[in-house]
């Protein structure tokens, strides 16, 4: 599933040199998660309210170029891989055609009430990963 989401550069994302501090990519990435799951139809509030949450597990990053003030950003979220209870996504940043920003992020299933593993409800999975309803 491929999927990706505008953003504009501000100045609360830069450093004194205009350009974007490397913790926003982050934050940049988690907001293309978020609107990506709520396309699947789950919503974050949905899912909280299910008793599930998603948290990210592990985060590789690699950082090609540098964004600046003002600069219109593509951010893209795709699953790569999944388990019973954790996505993979392989999420860019790109000003245009340029890769500035890359990472692996794994999210887990979380029972909110014990703090430990669970998996992904049926209709979650499913959706997620194209399977037919029922398999």
């Amino acid at each position: 599933m491929d999927f990706h989401i505008p953003l504009r550069v501000y100045i609360e994302d830069t450093d004194a040199g205009g350009i974007v501090y490397y913790v926003n990519y982050l934050k940049y990435m988690e907001r293309a998660r978020t609107e990506f799951m709520r396309a699947q139809g789950f919503a974050k509030t949905a899912v909280a309210d299910d008793g599930l949450l998603l948290v990210v597990r592990d985060v590789q990053a690699r950082y090609h170029a540098s964004a600046r003030l003002d600069d219109e950003l593509i951010v893209t979220a795709v699953i790569e891989s999944m388990r019973a209870t954790a996505l993979n996504f392989k999420q860019c940043v790109y000003r245009g055609e340029e890769l500035l920003c890359e990472a692996q992020i794994q999210i887990a299933c979380v029972d909110p009430v014990v703090g430990r593993a669970r998996r992904l409800p049926p209709t979650i999975y499913q959706r997620l990963s194209g399977e037919p309803d029922g398999a």
